[in-house]
């Protein structure tokens, strides 16, 4: 995407993205998402705010919890989410 930017002015998104066989289209579109985060679609935007629930029972739970805990720990106080929700921040090195 960084590459596109800087060079598009010179050479043009299309040429850039045959060179680089990456589809206008994708790049287009990215960038609408950039500009618009309400563009996203909702699972996106959920765990946005899902994101820092889990990092903080993480946390408080002295980083020591895996994301099976981090999960029944969220069901326990209320807040609804599934565990690969839970699975993906903690593996995605997100909390961190």
């Amino acid at each position: 995407m960084d590459f596109i930017d800087k060079r598009r002015g010179t050479h043009g998104v299309e040429p850039i993205c045959k060179v680089l066989q990456v589809a206008p289209s994708g790049y287009r579109r990215r960038a609408a998402l950039l500009r618009d985060p309400q563009l996203r679609c909702a699972r996106v935007q959920r765990d946005e705010v899902l994101a820092p629930q889990i990092k903080r029972v993480w946390h408080a739970n002295m980083q020591v919890y895996g994301a099976d805990e981090v999960w029944r720990q969220l069901i326990r106080v209320g807040t609804t989410v599934a565990r690969c929700t839970v699975k993906s921040s903690c593996h995605g090195g997100s909390l961190t």
